[in-house]
Formats: structure tokens, C-alpha cells, sequence
């Protein structure tokens, strides 16, 4: 099967999870929750996970399920807080939570999709030593995905964050949770401890050049293919491996922390080009990405690996 007809039966397959448990809210707070969860999404974790379950024991993508279901709903919960703390008004092509509600029932309504992360993660058809390892990886990577907001935001009002300073926090916001879930499926499909090992530090690197790959998208798309404000993370003064690098070539930014028209954009765009900021960015997130796929030779040949090794690829060359 093809990267791409694999990843649009992972979305039929979530989306058909999400209508089930959460198409039918019974409430403000329920509607709010299912807001952004049901606005659609490429729904890469959960493909990440039921990949590493089937590449450690085939066919057990089906049992591990509700696990990435699990994860989904952590993403989307971290998607609507940080909505609020950035101030965006727009997510996946539709209004943010909090400007269609309000941020005190936004953070509410996150809330309940973390709860609900942790009931699904506890369906999972798995011994029960292998569920209590995914629970208390999935809270400490909740926890490092707190550490690591905490951590971009304290960025943006310093103008000397270094490169490892950015990665570690790379690492914790969105790292994290690829890593879990690469080795939560592991775990709930019986996977060996080196194998948990190989795929965990698979999805570290993955979603650390991922990430990469999003600060360049949030720059360089348009609002109409990404579905996010265009150059938010300038304006909001973020700290990105672009932001970091461009300083190192002598470009201020500063300036741009302002909302910009198109040609503005072009304009800013040429310039860091031109000065070889967006070829360091891009090299930086296809080396990360070939330390993690070099670890997943630990695994038996499959097509499941295989895929795992062109989602790596698909993560730095997206364009959305």
C-alpha cells in the first residue's frame, strides 16, 4: 500500500471513531470539545501508532484502536490551549475554540478531551502491565508537553535562544508525543523492549523535524493551505530554528512582528533565501529525521517499516 491511500484510511478510520464517541454532544461544554476534534486533521499520531503496532506484530493495529484514538485527543487538546495562549483565531480552516465560546470554556473543553485520552488508553484490549506502561508514558509526555509551551513562550520575550536550547524544547512540546506514540503502540501489540526503544526514539526524531518543517509552513504557506494564520509565529516574536537562524545571518526580525501583507511576506521570504536560512532549516530537520529512521533497521522487514520510513520523509516535505 501507498504512504498516502494508508494515512487516508487511518483518517476515515479516526474520523469514523471521533462520530461514534463524540458526534453527538449533549451540551455546550460537549459541543465546544468536539469542536475542533471534528473540523478534520491529517491525524498522523494515531497513524504512527497503529504503524508501530502492526510492525511489531502484524495485524494488531485493530486491538490498538482506541490507543490512537487516545492520542488524537491529546493532540487536539494541546491545539486548543495553545490557541488561546497564542491568540489565533483560526485552526484547520475553522474558527478556534475560544472565539466561537470563550477561553474559560476553551480550557474546559480541552480538559475533558484529556480525561477521555486516558479512558481510551484503558479500553485498549492489553495485559494490564502493558496499560499501566502506556498510561504513565502518555501523563509524562503530557508533562513534557507542558514544559515545553511553558518553554516557547519564555522564549519569545529573550532574543538569545540558542539552537539546543529550541530543540530541547522541540523535543518536549512536540516531540514527546510522537515518541509515545510510536511506543504506545509498541507496547499494546506486545512489542520487545528494544523494539519499544527503536520506535520511541523513531517518533522523538520524527517529531522534532516535523516540527521543523511547521515553523517553515507557518512562514512560508498560506493561511487558505495550512488553515492557520500566516506568519504567526514572527509575529508573535516565537523562537524558531528560522528565527534563530536568521539571526545568525544578521537578519532583525523585529520589525516583522506586525501582521504582513502578501508581498511583505514574499519579501521576507526572498531575503532569508537568499541568505541560505530556509536550506540550514531544512538540512537541520533531514539530518534529526535520519538518526530516528536508521534506529527502526532494529525491526523485522514489513511493510508497516516501510511506511514508517516514508512518513519520516513525508514529515519534512509537507507543505500543510
Amino acid at each position: 500500500m501507498e504512504l498516502q491511500d494508508y494515512l487516508k484510511n487511518v483518517v476515515q478510520d479516526i474520523d469514523l471513531m471521533i462520530i461514534r464517541y463524540f458526534g453527538h454532544p449533549y451540551g455546550p461544554l460537549q459541543e465546544a470539545s468536539a469542536h475542533l476534534l471534528s473540523a478534520g486533521g491529517k491525524r498522523l499520531r494515531p497513524a504512527v501508532c497503529l504503524l508501530s503496532a502492526d510492525a511489531v506484530k502484524e495485524g494488531s493495529s485493530f486491538d490498538v484502536a482506541p490507543a490512537a484514538l487516545a492520542l488524537e485527543l491529546i493532540h487536539t487538546f494541546t491545539l486548543i490551549h495553545d490557541d488561546i495562549m497564542d491568540h489565533d483565531a483560526e485552526r484547520r480552516g475553522v474558527p478556534t475554540v475560544h472565539t466561537l465560546w470563550d477561553e474559560s470554556t476553551a480550557i474546559l473543553a480541552g480538559d475533558v478531551l484529556y480525561a477521555r485520552a486516558f479512558e481510551f488508553l484503558c479500553r485498549t484490549p492489553a495485559p494490564d502491565n502493558a496499560r499501566v506502561r502506556a498510561v504513565t508514558l502518555l501523563a509524562d509526555t503530557c508533562n513534557d508537553i507542558c514544559e515545553g509551551q511553558y518553554l516557547d513562550m519564555s522564549y519569545e520575550v529573550r532574543d538569545d535562544v540558542t539552537e539546543v536550547e529550541y530543540l530541547d524544547m522541540v523535543r518536549k512540546k512536540t516531540g514527546a508525543l510522537y515518541a509515545a506514540s510510536a511506543a504506545i503502540g509498541a507496547i499494546m501489540a506486545g512489542g520487545k523492549p528494544m523494539q519499544v526503544d527503536a520506535l520511541f526514539q523513531f517518533g522523538m526524531s520524527a517529531g522534532i523535524a516535523f516540527q521543523i518543517q511547521d515553523d517553515l509552513i507557518d512562514l512560508m504557506a498560506p493561511s487558505s493551505v495550512s488553515g492557520k494564520d500566516r506568519a504567526s509565529d514572527i509575529r508573535q516574536g516565537k523562537q524558531t530554528l528560522v528565527s534563530i537562524k536568521a539571526r545568525e545571518a544578521g537578519i532583525d526580525l523585529t520589525p516583522y512582528r506586525k501582521t504582513l501583507s502578501d508581498p511583505e511576506m514574499d519579501a521576507l521570504i526572498a531575503r532569508l533565501e537568499t541568505a541560505g536560512v530556509i536550506a540550514e532549516v531544512r538540512e537541520a530537520a533531514e539530518n534529526i529525521l535520519e538518526h530516528g529512521r536508521s534506529v527502526l533497521t532494529i525491526l523485522p522487514g514489513s511493510d508497516e517499516r516501510r511506511l514508517l520510513f516514508e512518513l519520516g520523509e513525508y514529515f519534512v516535505t509537507r507543505g500543510s
